[in-house]
C-alpha cells in the first residue's frame, strides 16, 4: 500500500490535487495527548502556497478539518482523520498532459501504469500538494516529540550554487529568523532568493538541498538490516515529491575519507558514551547512537517550467513541444523544509513507538 506508512503508527495519505479534498488517517496515536491547534496551524502555514514571492502563486489556507479522532482537540484513541479542502484549483490548465507528458514529471510513468486513467489536473495523486496532510501527521507528531524533549531542527542548505552554513554535527542550532526561508547564515539566503527570483525570472526552475537534524534522541532506536533509522526516514522521505537523493553524516563525502579521518571515537561525558565528533550521523548500524541524527535531503528543480520543452504527443506517437500553463514553485526547497520535518518527526515517532511495548513510553511522560 504505497501511500500508507508506519508500523505502530499508521498513516495514510489521500486525495488529489484538484480533488474537492486531500487529508491523512492517522492510527496508534497515544490516546490523551492535547494537539495545540495554533502551532499546528502555524506550522502548516510554513508549507501552505501562495504566501511569498518564492513559491507558486496559487493560494490556499490549507486549514485542517479534523473529522474524527479528536475530543476536545485531544487524542481518544481511536483513529484521527483530517482533510483540507482544495478551493483554489484550475483544472482546465492541465488537460493538454494527458497526451503531452512534461519532462522530469511523472506524467508519462502515470499513463503507463494506470492506462491513461490517472489525474492529470495539478499532477493528481503525485503532486506535492499532498505534502499538506503529511505535515498534518508530522505537525501532530513534532509537538509529541517536543514534549519527550525531542526536537526537528531543519534548513535550507542549499539552492543552485548558494550554499548555507552547515549544522554544527554535534550541537546543531537554529538561529531565530525567517521560518518560511530557514538559514543559518542570513547573506546566504539573501543569494538564495536572488537566485529563485532570476529563474523565475526566466520562466525557469532551480533545486537544492534541506539539511535536518533530530536533537535529544535516546540510544537505541531502529533495528539492523531493514528496519534501520535510515531505511525507516528514507521510506517517507522519497515519498516528499521532487525528492532525489539523501544522506546521513558525512555521507557521500565520507566515502572519500579513511577511516581513521572518519570514526568518531567514542568518550565519556556525564556518565554518558557520546562521541567527539559525529560523522555517523547519529545511526550506528540503523541503530541510533544517542547523539543528534543528522541527514541532507537532495530536490530537482521543479519540473513545470514556462519555457518551452521537447516532449511526445502520445496520441500521434510524434515529438512536439510543450509549454507548461498552471501555478508552480520556480524552487520546491523552502516549502519542503516543513515536509522533512514533519518526514522525519513521523518516522522518529513511530520508531519510539515500536521501541516501547504497551505505549509504555508514553505512560512514563505523562
Amino acid at each position: 500500500m504505497s501511500s500508507i506508512y508506519g508500523e505502530a503508527l499508521r498513516v495514510s495519505i489521500f486525495g488529489q490535487s484538484h480533488a474537492p479534498a486531500i487529508g491523512v488517517t492517522i492510527d496508534g496515536l497515544p490516546a490523551g495527548f492535547s494537539i495545540d491547534m495554533e502551532a499546528l496551524a502555524a506550522f502548516l502555514r510554513r508549507r501552505a502556497p501562495g504566501r511569498n514571492p518564492y513559491s507558486t502563486p496559487r493560494k490556499e489556507d490549507d486549514l485542517p478539518e479534523f473529522l474524527c479522532g479528536l475530543v476536545d482537540n485531544t487524542t481518544c484513541g481511536a483513529p484521527l482523520t483530517a482533510i483540507i479542502r482544495n478551493t483554489n484549483t484550475r483544472s482546465g490548465d492541465y488537460a493538454a498532459l494527458r497526451d503531452v507528458p512534461r519532462p522530469a514529471h511523472a506524467d508519462y510513468a502515470a499513463q503507463i501504469k494506470y492506462g491513461g486513467f490517472q489525474d492529470v489536473a495539478g499532477g493528481g495523486h503525485f503532486s506535492a500538494r499532498l505534502t499538506a496532510p503529511l505535515c498534518i501527521a508530522g505537525g501532530i507528531c513534532l509537538q509529541i516529540l517536543e514534549q519527550q524533549g525531542i526536537r526537528v531542527l531543519a534548513h535550507i542548505a542549499s539552492v543552485g550554487e548558494v550554499e548555507d552554513t552547515p549544522f554544527d554535527p554535534v550541537n546543531p542550532v537554529l538561529p531565530a529568523g525567517n521560518p518560511d526561508f530557514p538559514v543559518l547564515d542570513e547573506a546566504a539566503g539573501q543569494a538564495m532568493q536572488a537566485v529563485i527570483a532570476l529563474v523565475r525570472s526566466e520562466a525557469d526552475s532551480v533545486g537544492g538541498t534541506v539539511e535536518c537534524a533530530v536533537t535529544g534522541l535516546p540510544a537505541g532506536l531502529g533495528d539492523p538490516i531493514f528496519d534501520g533509522m535510515e531505511n525507516r526516514l528514507a521510506r517517507i522521505l522519497f515519498g516528499i515529491p521532487a525528492c532525489k537523493g539523501l544522506e546521513f553524516g558525512s555521507g557521500f563525502a565520507g566515502s572519500r575519507l579513511r577511516g581513521s579521518q572518519n570514526n568518531d571515537g567514542f568518550r565519556m561525558e556525564n556518565g554518558q558514551v557520546k562521541t567527539a565528533t559525529n560523522r555517523h550521523g547519529g545511526i550506528l548500524g540503523g541503530i541510533t547512537s544517542g547523539m543528534p541524527l543528522l541527514f541532507r535531503a537532495a530536490f530537482k528543480p521543479t519540473p513545470s517550467i514556462g519555457r518551452a520543452q521537447q516532449s511526445v504527443s502520445l496520441s500521434q506517437r510524434a515529438e512536439t513541444e510543450l509549454r507548461i500553463q498552471g501555478r508552480h514553485d520556480p524552487c520546491i526547497v523552502p516549502r519542503a523544509v516543513p515536509c522533512v520535518e514533519a518526514a522525519a518527526a513521523i518516522a522518529v515517532t513511530d520508531a519510539l513507538l515500536c521501541a516501547k511495548k504497551d505505549h509504555i513510553f508514553w505512560e512514563e511522560s505523562r
